[in-house]
């Protein structure tokens, strides 16, 4: 059974930070001993679209730190000689389009075991899709309260690790609460799709990890870490808030 596939027996817990924000292997494995069980590592560019404010800056600190996929491989090779959690990519295609299959390749010798290629339409995948079969990385689709049903079936078709669900429209960021509508959002998606469901996207308290994990199959936290590791927060500190937010 892959990582991926063991995280989801149960639920998934699903932590993001930016690669190269601070004491990277550190501020995962903290993470992970707070109850993640898949880790999500961003990897920085200059134009993050589909990102808030937050993870934005996180972005332009790991660059300005220096952090390239070279470093990113070496963050994720750390991590992996210390844990056995998943850990899966999030990046948009530019840093990563020039040699997609060289990438891929080198990802699955780091330890990677998934990928979310946000910006990467449905239409286009097809060619990267066969590439991570190639690498045996899972392709991660993703889904949005604006995607048609009847569209869900081919974005989850030939995808083997989940499906993520950004639950807003908008951009990544820390809410107060989850779309009122969220309940019947994720029957509609399982009428379309036998992936497990991870909910993303302004999930920033334990009420509302919990109430995610009562409906989906896993939930993904990020602007709410990043958010405490850009006032510097020491390691102990981001394990503690992360127990917190995963004490369900």
């Amino acid at each position: 059974m892959s990582r991926i596939a063991n995280a989801f027996q149960r639920k998934a817990k699903i932590a993001y930070l930016t690669a190269g924000d601070g004491p990277s292997v550190d501020y995962f494995l903290a993470l992970v001993r707070a109850g993640a069980n898949i880790l999500e590592i961003g990897i920085p560019f200059s134009d993050p679209i589909a990102d808030g404010p937050v993870i934005q800056r996180a972005m332009e600190r790991a660059l300005k730190n220096g952090t390239n996929i070279d470093r990113v491989f070496q963050i994720v090779q750390e991590i992996r000689r210390q844990s056995d959690a998943a850990i899966i990519l999030f990046t948009y295609l530019n840093p990563i389009i020039l040699d997609s299959e060289g990438f891929l390749r080198r990802a699955k010798e780091a330890g990677v075991d998934g990928i979310l290629v946000v910006d990467l339409p449905y239409e286009e995948s097809h060619e990267f899709r066969q590439e991570c079969k190639r690498a045996d990385v899972a392709f991660i689709p993703v889904a949005a309260p604006s995607t048609p049903l009847e569209r869900l079936g081919q974005i989850a078709t030939g995808s083997d690790g989940f499906l993520y669900y950004a639950c807003r429209k908008g951009t990544t960021g820390a809410k107060e609460s989850l779309p009122l509508d969220l309940l019947n959002q994720i029957k509609a998606l399982r009428s379309h799709t036998h992936m497990p469901i991870a909910v993303g996207f302004g999930i920033a308290s334990s009420q509302a990890v919990n109430e995610v994990l009562q409906t989906a199959d896993g939930c993904v936290v990020g602007s709410y870490f990043v958010s405490h590791v850009e006032r510097r927060c020491r390691v102990e500190e981001l394990e503690m808030f992360a127990k917190e937010l995963f004490s369900c």
